[in-house]
């Protein structure tokens, strides 16, 4: 329960529906508690009474006979309220919690969110965030409700002990809620180890329709639908297993509280017939009795609430409670549009501490450079590359624009200095007008057709059915890649910031579309600092900087004559290329 005391910050920000939903959880108590064992003891007699008084009036008798719907009434009325503003705030809380989540995401480095599993992450932001929530409104309901009415029950029962003649010793059958609290450790104890296999089985299967949602094609090209079927099947066959196992412990917990409850009773009965027990007595402590043992279970059911919430917990604090490393500084540096060079002074990287992604990497890229990055695969461009929008932290040494670090920038003002286009681009579902909205939210309309006109966009958007105004789809899945790619660039043009930076941004177009989109970055890239991470190299002829990477290192640079003289790496790389293409190498130097 201790654990729990951090969120309670989520009730306070709800207390306006959580303070009466706490009132009205009061009165329940108070009411199902009290009001039942004092009608059986005080309503009752009067009713049935043997002794041969005076018999009750008809206004006598409707008002004692109206005791018993007026405290169900209360009992209904409080019961109901209670539960309205419980779930009400634990609808708001469930908001806050998955806002928060999200939130955070939006803020961890990239490499914190590519190392994990997307389905697992989404499990985490909608079951675990349900779980929590479901456990928050129990703690708070049930916690209130149940309590009140043990307190109540116990309290008329101590009343009873010293205001009837030989009732003393019903208080030896409290001493067996006690025993209630064995079934309940042990039981808490299995669920929390089963919860947490749970919920990780659970983003295990959202892992696996994530996964197979965005590989559709690639299932139904070889033939993997057999396959995948089998292996949803099995997650979900592990799923179920855990979740029984959990219903399991948790079903054990009611029957073993009532074995003991009906100990109590039984107890008692063989008390109140060796004293001598009125009827009217008896009746209102077995009622007594029986309230004080339904809360037990109820306590226990929320002791296993608690256990499942704290599993959810433990897997939402991965997320919540993992550290922000790329942040804004304390005291950033005001800039407005910066000029685009960029330097690199002894730079070294790892996503992982033992191996090492750029080792000392010194480098000057002068504003309105066009600077090529290439290698073999994995040697650090791409990483290089994000490393100057701060998609991540280098662990030692500086990157810098202009002189400034770029830590001491705020993100934002940093990155609005950026254009990148990836070699697969994103595309939201959103109209292809939004979408492209994206590259400068302030944009005119008229700027927003120049930039798709420069991409060679419009005359495809503009065939679309419902031309700018048409969805995009989820991922751009209703656009060929080719066009998905033009939108991509059409967006780099209308942010038309000073530094760009292309990740083979024209891969997806026909010869024809890559023609002329060449001919549109030779005029974009205009006093602009561009890095084009190259995988064709048909791409960087034109480029003024080439930095060649070889294991994290820059091994060579200079333009492609030099290289090509003076290199192995890039010459043997080029000439490979080249001979996979039908063309020789020497024709293209």
């Amino acid at each position: 329960m201790r654990r729990f005391f951090p969120y309670i910050r989520y009730l306070k920000a709800e207390r306006r529906t959580f303070l009466p939903a706490v009132v009205y959880g009061v009165m329940f108590g108070a009411v199902n508690g009290l009001g039942l064992p004092l009608m059986t003891k005080y309503v009752f007699p009067i009713v049935f009474d043997s002794s041969g008084g005076p018999r009750l009036t008809t206004w006598e008798l409707l008002s004692v006979a109206a005791w018993l719907p007026m405290v169900f009434l209360l009992r209904g009325v409080c019961g109901y309220l209670n539960s309205y503003y419980i779930t009400l705030t634990g609808t708001r809380v469930l908001e806050a919690i998955r806002l928060d989540f999200f939130r955070k995401l939006q803020v961890l480095p990239l490499s914190f969110i590519q190392g994990r599993s997307a389905g697992d992450l989404v499990s985490r932001g909608l079951a675990d965030t349900g779980q929590l929530q479901n456990t928050l409104i129990t703690v708070a309901n049930d916690g209130l409700k149940q309590p009140l009415t043990l307190f109540s029950s116990i309290g008329y029962l101590s009343y009873l002990a010293f205001t009837e003649q030989g009732v003393v010793l019903v208080l030896v059958c409290i001493a067996l809620v006690p025993l209630c609290v064995f079934p309940v450790r042990y039981v808490g104890k299995k669920v929390v180890k089963r919860a947490y296999q749970v919920q990780a089985q659970l983003g295990d299967v959202s892992g696996q329709i994530t996964e197979n949602l965005s590989a559709a094609r690639e299932v139904r090209a070889f033939s993997l639908e057999a396959r995948a079927t089998e292996r949803f099947a099995a997650a979900c066959r592990a799923l179920i297993t855990s979740q029984l196992k959990v219903v399991k412990y948790a079903q054990a917990l009611t029957p073993a509280i009532e074995i003991v409850s009906a100990c109590g009773i039984s107890f008692t009965l063989l008390y109140a017939y060796r004293e001598g027990m009125s009827i009217d007595t008896f009746l209102s402590i077995i009622m007594a009795l029986y309230l004080s043992y339904e809360p037990v279970k109820k306590v226990g059911a929320i002791n296993n609430e608690l256990k499942r919430g704290s599993a959810s917990l433990e897997r939402l604090e991965v997320v919540l409670n993992e550290p922000v490393r790329i942040a804004d500084p304390a005291t950033p540096v005001e800039i407005g549009r910066l000029r685009g060079e960029i330097a690199f002074a002894n730079v070294n990287f790892a996503y992982h501490t033992d191996v090492p992604v750029l080792q000392s990497v010194t480098v000057r890229i002068p504003a309105g450079t066009v600077c090529a990055l290439v290698g073999p695969s994995g040697a650090g461009k791409s990483t290089f590359a994000n490393l100057v929008p701060r998609f991540y932290e280098a662990a030692a040494g500086s990157v810098s624009i202009d002189g400034l670090d770029v830590r001491a920038l705020r993100l934002t003002d940093l990155r609005r200095n950026i254009a990148l286009v990836s070699q697969e681009p994103v595309l939201f579902n959103d109209t292809i007008y939004n979408n492209l909205l994206l590259g400068r939210p302030d944009a005119t309309r008229e700027e927003v057709i120049a930039a798709a006109k420069n991409a060679f966009a419009d005359d495809f958007i503009r065939n679309l059915a419902q031309g700018y105004d048409t969805m995009a789809g989820e991922r751009g899945v209703l656009l060929s890649g080719g066009q998905k790619q033009r939108i991509a660039i059409a967006r780099a043009f209308l942010r038309n910031a000073p530094i760009l930076i292309l990740d083979e941004a024209t891969s997806a177009l026909d010869g024809e579309s890559e023609a002329a989109i060449q001919t549109a970055l030779k005029r974009l890239v205009v006093g602009k600092t561009v890095l084009i991470i190259a995988h064709r190299f048909s791409t960087i002829r034109d480029a003024t900087m080439i930095l060649v990477f070889d294991q994290g290192r820059i091994v060579a640079q200079g333009d492609h004559r030099q290289l090509y003289a003076g290199n192995d790496l890039y010459r043997s790389l080029y000439d490979r290329q080249q001979m996979s293409g039908g063309l020789a190498s020497t024709a293209a130097v």
